[in-house]
């Protein structure tokens, strides 16, 4: 089936970047010129996604907003005859169809996945993290993803090779075989001691679900921490059937990192046609 729906879980409280995020979301943090967020739905859409269905929480109104309709501001735009900008932001609100649930309290990834089940339906679909930042120069990271979801018939997840010593920040994939870029997976440890970690291969924020996987969420107990993490559910699921990990092309920021997202805005900056220059002379007068 043509995937046309993809998650985006946005209810995460932000905490490494308060007080920044104390009452704004880390997901509406301007990477020079839009939101995080947008970026990422942009991402999707470029690949194909029809309907984007938002999993929020308490003080995420904006993300609502800024993907709405704006009447007051494009009645403004129109008066003043700046119809190009008046088209920038009626393409915000048009670029497909959203929807929202709410996750009321944070209890885990697979939990807020689970909490689009309904909207989902029983069609394969994409999850798309907006703390993972990723530029491709010609097809969209998720896209990549679509297209060995179509050739596998699976769940396919993005990785990305990392050095050994950031291994334990992340979810990492043991893999069964490998061709190329695509990874067979045996087993996912989440965020393992480098002693224990069966390759350096990380977990990404894409993957391309089908719907069986809510049954395995569902069945997920919670951690420690009280969290149903999706990690556990795709590790039930390989007894079901096979999971591939692709390494997509592209390169990833991440922007929930404050290093990751001061390093997307100053690479972002300087691709920007309007200030990549001007950029670039400023960065190497401080050389100097």
């Amino acid at each position: 089936m043509k995937i046309t729906k993809a998650v985006f879980p946005v209810a995460g409280m932000g905490t490494r970047f308060l007080p920044a995020t104390k009452a704004s979301p880390k997901e509406m943090l301007s990477l020079v010129d839009k939101p995080l967020i947008q970026y990422v739905v942009e991402e999707a859409v470029d690949a194909g996604i029809e309907q984007i269905i938002f999993v929020t929480g308490r003080s995420k109104n904006s993300i609502e907003d800024h993907f709405d309709r704006s009447v007051e501001l494009e009645l403004l735009l129109e008066r003043k005859g700046d119809t190009k900008k008046l088209d920038l932001i009626r393409h915000i609100s048009e670029m497909c169809e959203f929807s929202y649930v709410r996750q009321k309290e944070p209890k885990g990834l697979g939990h807020a996945i689970l909490k689009a089940k309904n909207l989902v339906g029983d069609q394969p679909f994409a999850v798309l993290l907006g703390d993972d930042i990723i530029h491709t120069e010609k097809d969209p990271a998720i896209g990549q993803l679509i297209r060995v979801h179509e050739q596998t018939n699976s769940p396919v997840i993005a990785v990305e090779r990392v050095p050994e010593n950031e291994v334990s920040a992340y979810g990492v994939i043991d893999p069964e075989s490998a061709e190329g870029r695509l990874n067979k997976i045996k087993g996912m440890v989440e965020k393992p001691p480098l002693d224990k970690a069966p390759s350096n291969l990380a977990i990404i924020g894409r993957y391309i679900l089908s719907p069986e996987i809510f049954d395995f969420i569902e069945s997920t107990a919670p951690d420690a921490q009280g969290e149903v993490q999706l990690t556990t559910a795709l590790n039930d699921f390989l007894q079901h059937g096979p999971i591939y990990g692709y390494e997509f092309e592209g390169t990833r920021y991440d922007a929930g990192d404050k290093l990751g997202f001061l390093k997307a805005t100053v690479e972002y900056a300087l691709r920007s046609d309007k200030l990549g220059d001007r950029f670039r002379s400023y960065l190497s007068s401080l050389e100097t």
